[in-house]
């Protein structure tokens, strides 16, 4: 990975599949002073993702790349859809994978060939509480502190190498929705930040 410059800043594409806040939050603070890295591409697997609104409000470039359906074999489903979004990163000559709030697991082929160069924010104190409901298990757990997580993705789940964590201490009267918008808090400040520190080579 090559280290950044103002002048010649690493081209991200950010992958999303619904509200896109994380998304959004990183284009303010890409907006907000001179930065090493640029959003060139938004991906999104859901086409009513509301986050290509926001995208394009902010003349990013977005591409929705679904499952085609019409391929049976869920194997080669998957393959070819992969090798839809490759093309587009390679077409607009990306350098780093941003996953920002992206649903779907991406294939060991895919990880693979974007190892080091992919990140992904995760909103629970990992290794604790991986998968799809980290709210929902910290509190089940009991758990009396809890925040995000961006880490380098690798073949497992949410186990790729940590980068940065934050934390927050859950009130006794949080549930999964009112966690969920105290973590999201977190997310939109640490992600842009270790962004920064990745593209300037420091991570």
């Amino acid at each position: 990975m090559r280290v950044a410059t103002i002048e010649n800043p690493l081209r991200l594409a950010v992958f999303i599949s619904g509200s896109g806040s994380g998304m959004e939050a990183l284009l303010h603070h890409q907006e907000s002073k001179p930065c090493l890295h640029e959003t060139t591409l938004i991906v999104s697997n859901i086409a009513s993702a509301s986050g290509l609104d926001k995208a394009q409000v902010h003349n990013v470039n977005t591409i929705t790349i679904e499952l085609d359906m019409s391929v049976p074999s869920k194997i080669e489903r998957r393959e070819v859809h992969e090798i839809a979004i490759m093309a587009a990163l390679q077409e607009h000559e990306i350098e780093a994978v941003v996953l920002s709030g992206y649903m779907r697991i991406l294939s060991p082929l895919f990880v693979r060939a974007w190892s080091g160069r992919m990140l992904n924010i995760h909103p629970s104190l990992l290794p604790k509480y991986p998968g799809a409901h980290a709210h929902r298990d910290a509190l089940a757990d009991g758990a009396t502190i809890t925040g995000c997580t961006v880490h380098l993705v690798d073949d497992g789940m949410d186990t790729g190498k940590i980068l940065a964590q934050n934390q927050l201490e859950i009130n006794p009267d949080d549930d999964e929705d009112s966690l969920s918008e105290r973590v999201k808090v977190l997310e939109h400040k640490l992600y842009p930040e270790v962004i920064d520190a990745f593209s300037a080579g420091h991570l």
